[in-house]
C-alpha cells in the first residue's frame, strides 16, 4: 500500500481505495463468522440475541479506538450501529427463546 501523499495521481489513489475496499469487505466477512458461531454459543447457553450492555461496550470501544485513529467517533459510531443492528438481526433469525 502506498501512503496517501505518494499517490501521485488519481489512478493510483483509486487502486488503494479499491485495495481498501477490498480488506474491508474480507474484514467483514470475517466477522460475520464470529457471528455465527455467538449464535451457536448463545443458543446453547440461552442468551438472546440483543444484548444491550454489549451493543453500548462495543460501540464505546469502537469510538475510543476511532478517536485515537483519528477518525470522527461520529461516523464509526454511525457505521458500527448498523453493523451491529444487522449481526442482531441475522442473529435473530436463528436464536428463538421464550
Amino acid at each position: 500500500m502506498l501512503s496517501p501523499a505518494d499517490c501521485p495521481d488519481m489512478p493510483t489513489l483509486r487502486a488503494q481505495i479499491d485495495t481498501l475496499d477490498r480488506e474491508l469487505v474480507r474484514l467483514l466477512a470475517l466477522r460475520t463468522t464470529y457471528i455465527d458461531r455467538a449464535v451457536e454459543i448463545k443458543t446453547g447457553v440461552g442468551l438472546p440475541a440483543n444484548i444491550p450492555a454489549r451493543v453500548e461496550d462495543v460501540v464505546a470501544k469502537v469510538k475510543e479506538t476511532a478517536a485515537q485513529e483519528g477518525l470522527d467517533t461520529e461516523i464509526a459510531e454511525t457505521l458500527w450501529r448498523q453493523l451491529i443492528d444487522w449481526s442482531i438481526a441475522r442473529e435473530a433469525k436463528t436464536i428463538k427463546l421464550d
